[in-house]
């Protein structure tokens, strides 16, 4: 089954439907003090074999740094990342590269840092972003102790050697969040906030990142290489950005952001908010297949089974299957369902009523200017808190929502009892 095609085309024309990227204008707007502010310098990205840390470094590569320092638990995305880079034109890679399979909570770490730097920017994007991974209470333990222990204990280090720029990612899903993985967020943002003041701190909440590790687009893809059959949920909407965009977000508020900035891309609810369905049928029409949709997941496996048979016999005639399949286009099995899972929000925000915007500044991005800094002494009160309840015999995700709801008064967790590790 041919499933080799141009993705960053199809991104363009059916997800983001943008042909230019949507930071072209802001990076020609502010090339020269980009350059000014990045060239000569050296830079740690933490989390860089993802999507998202992968597509900053592409950005800041655009510039001609002194150093990079990538660190990434993921060793096979960090040697694809390299990969990656030496063979691609356009890159100014600095003589000094180098990649680290740590995990930046480690106590190796803190020597590399120490050993490597100072450095004038820093750039974290090691995160939890999936919102099954509130699945119990090992899983959530496990995603906030990443999203917003490890992150404030980079801060601390950070104090020691304070650079000049330093960015940690966040999420749309901060702004009202309805699931933990949002919470965690949200605390994420309200902690490294309360150090804004001895730190240069900015973050971003941006849209979903099409085709994007672990993402149900790029899902499609592999269960397509593997016959698989496709699993979709009905009026699911979101915001998208490219990988490309995705990057060049991240680096402008990074540099570009004053302390305690909060970025957010400019989309139209109308016009760039798209259903996961609507990618799903496009996709399959432009691989030359239709959906053929099914009842239940076990239709769909079943149907899968019976394409891939068929596939294995036309490979044993090929004399006349060509010909049959040029002149009927093949049916691809699709499970659509409705969503009935924890902490699944049907929309996506950027901010809240009561945030104040800065819309000018940007051509197409926009700024939260009045984020929440809470004193270092909340900061360890909330952090003792979740110490104490992860060490009792006591912990349960009703546990863990009521602290978090303690401090994020519009924190409305969504519970249904059912994940998605229980769905295809």
């Amino acid at each position: 089954m041919q499933t080799q095609f141009n993705l960053d085309q199809f991104i363009k024309t059916f997800v983001t439907k943008r042909d230019e990227s949507l930071l072209k204008e802001d990076f020609e707007k502010y090339n020269s003090e980009l350059s000014h502010r990045i060239n000569g310098k050296k830079v740690l990205v933490i989390g860089g074999a993802g999507t998202i840390g992968s597509s900053y470094i592409k950005a800041i590569l655009k510039f001609k740094i002194a150093k990079l320092v990538v660190v990434d638990i993921n060793e096979n995305g960090l040697t694809e990342l390299v990969r990656d880079l030496r063979s691609s034109e356009g890159y100014h890679i600095p003589d000094e590269f180098i990649t680290y399979p740590i995990n930046f909570g480690d106590r190796v770490f803190e020597k590399l840092f120490k050993t490597h730097g100072p450095f004038e920017i820093v750039a974290n994007f090691a995160a939890h972003k999936h919102v099954r991974s509130e699945k119990d209470i090992f899983s959530i333990e496990a995603m906030i102790e990443n999203n917003v222990l490890r992150a404030r204990k980079l801060l601390d280090l950070l104090l020691q050697y304070p650079p000049e720029h330093f960015f940690c990612v966040s999420t749309d899903k901060a702004a009202n969040p309805v699931n933990i993985m949002g919470a965690s967020k949200k605390l994420m943002e309200e902690t490294i906030m309360a150090y804004s003041d001895r730190l240069p701190i900015k973050t971003a909440r941006f849209a979903n990142v099409a085709f994007s590790n672990g993402s149900l687009p790029l899902g499609f893809i592999d269960r397509l290489n593997k016959q698989q059959p496709w699993s979709c949920p009905l009026g699911i909407r979101r915001f998208f950005v490219s990988p490309q965009e995705s990057g060049e977000l991240c680096l402008m508020a990074s540099i570009m952001g004053e302390s305690g900035d909060i970025f957010f891309p400019k989309l139209d609810e109308e016009r760039d908010m798209i259903p996961f369905d609507r990618i799903a049928i496009d996709l399959l029409h432009y691989l030359g297949l239709e959906p053929d949709s099914c009842q239940s997941e076990e239709e769909a496996r079943l149907k899968s089974v019976i394409l891939r048979r068929n596939d294995e016999g036309s490979a044993l005639n090929t004399t006349d299957s060509s010909q049959a399949q040029n002149d009927t286009k093949k049916k691809y099995p699709i499970y659509f369902f409705g969503s009935d899972t924890s902490g699944e929000k049907s929309f996506e925000e950027f901010f809240t009523e009561k945030e104040i915007l800065d819309n000018e500044t940007f051509i197409n991005l926009g700024v939260v200017k009045n984020s929440k800094k809470r004193s270092m002494t909340e900061i360890d009160e909330i952090f003792d808190k979740l110490h104490n309840l992860f060490e009792s015999n006591k912990v349960t995700k009703a546990a863990i929502v009521d602290i978090l709801k303690i401090y994020l008064p519009n924190f409305e967790h969504i519970e249904t009892g059912k994940g998605l590790d229980s769905k295809m």
